[in-house]
C-alpha cells in the first residue's frame, strides 16, 4: 500500500526533471531526484546520488513512494561517435534495469512507473504523420528506443501501472534544445535548415508536466503515448515562428552541406538532429480527451518569450 506522496524522478537533474520537480513540489508532492550529479538549480526537492547502474542506499527512496518517473539517459545532443552511441544506449537500458532490481528489493513498490521514451522511435519519415499505431523507424534512435522500452518491459513489476511517454521536442524556458536554436536566431542564423520540410513535433513544457502528472495520477492511463502537441510543423515554419517571437525578421538559411560541417565543428552536435525530423500526433491523447494548454506553436513561443 502506498504510504507517502513521494515521487522519485530517476535522472532528474536535467531540463525535464527539474521542470517536473518544480511543478510537482508546487502541488505539495515530496520529490526525490536520483542523479549522478547535483542539480544545476536548487529547490524544495531532495537530491540523492546514484550511479544508475548498481543497487544502493537510494533504493530506500522507492519504499512506499507514490510513483517512479524514469528520465535517465545520456543526452543525444552530441556528436555520434561510437563511444557516445554506446553511452546513449547503455545509460538508458542500465538505468531502467537497475530500477527493476530496486523495486524487487523493497516491501512496498510504487503503484505506477512512468517511463520516458522518444517519438524518434518512429524514425524520420519525410511526409508521413505518425501516431501510436505507426510503423517504427530505422536507425540509431529507433533502435535505442526499442531497447529502452524492452528493458522497461522486463524491469517493471506486473502489478504496477505502466505508462510510456514517447517524448517529442520539449520547448521551455530553462534549457533544452530551444535555448540553442534561440541563440542562432539572435545571431542572425535562424533561417530554414536544409530543405526546411523536415517535421518538428513539439510540446510546451507545461503540457509535458501536465502529461507526466496525468500519467502518475490517472488510473485510466496505461501503455504507450506520444507526448506531443496536436499541430506539428515543418522546420521552415518552426524557425519562422521562433524568429517572430524573438523579433528577428531575418535569419540566414543553412544548406545541408553547411549544417554537416558546422554542427559538429561549432555546435559540437549531430547534424542529423537538425536535418531530419518527424510529424507526430497522439491519437490516444485525443481519444482520451487531454486538452493542451498550448496546442499551436505561436502561442507556446509567445508564452516562453513573453
Amino acid at each position: 500500500m502506498q504510504t507517502t506522496n513521494r515521487i522519485v524522478i530517476a535522472g532528474g537533474s536535467g531540463f525535464l526533471g527539474l521542470n517536473l520537480a518544480e511543478y510537482l513540489t508546487e502541488l505539495d508532492y515530496e520529490v526525490v531526484l536520483l542523479s549522478r550529479n547535483e542539480p544545476r538549480r536548487q529547490g524544495t526537492w531532495r537530491f540523492v546520488r546514484w550511479d544508475a547502474r548498481s543497487v544502493g542506499e537510494w533504493c530506500r527512496e522507492l519504499e512506499g513512494a507514490a510513483a517512479i518517473v524514469n528520465l535517465a539517459g545520456r543526452t543525444v545532443d552530441c556528436i555520434k561517435t561510437p563511444d557516445h552511441c554506446d553511452e546513449i544506449l547503455r545509460s538508458r537500458v542500465e538505468a531502467t534495469e537497475v530500477l527493476g532490481k530496486a523495486v524487487r528489493n523493497i516491501q512496498t513498490p510504487p503503484p505506477v512507473w512512468v517511463q520516458m521514451s522518444t517519438a524518434h522511435r518512429y524514425g524520420d519519415p519525410p511526409e508521413c504523420v505518425c501516431d501510436e499505431d505507426s510503423a517504427f523507424g530505422y536507425g540509431l534512435a529507433p533502435f535505442v528506443a526499442r531497447e529502452w522500452e524492452a528493458a522497461y518491459a522486463r524491469a517493471v513489476l506486473p502489478e504496477m501501472r505502466q505508462v510510456i511517454l514517447r517524448t517529442s521536442f520539449v520547448v521551455g524556458r530553462n534549457g533544452g534544445a530551444l535555448s540553442r536554436l534561440s541563440k542562432l536566431v539572435r545571431w542572425g542564423l535562424g533561417g530554414t535548415v536544409g530543405s526546411g520540410q523536415q517535421g518538428m513535433s513539439w510540446i510546451h513544457e507545461l503540457d509535458m508536466n501536465r502529461l507526466f502528472f496525468r500519467a502518475i495520477t490517472a488510473e485510466s492511463m496505461q501503455g504507450a503515448y506520444i507526448a506531443t502537441a496536436p499541430k506539428p510543423v515543418s522546420n521552415a515554419e518552426f524557425m519562422r515562428a521562433l524568429r517572430k517571437s524573438l523579433k528577428r525578421p531575418i535569419g540566414l538559411p543553412a544548406a545541408n552541406w553547411m549544417v554537416r560541417i558546422g554542427a559538429p565543428l561549432l555546435m559540437r552536435t549531430d547534424p542529423e538532429l537538425a536535418l531530419y525530423g518527424r510529424y507526430c500526433v497522439s491519437r490516444r491523447l485525443r481519444e482520451e480527451g487531454f486538452e493542451f494548454s498550448y496546442s499551436d506553436l505561436e502561442s507556446a513561443l509567445r508564452d516562453i518569450y513573453a
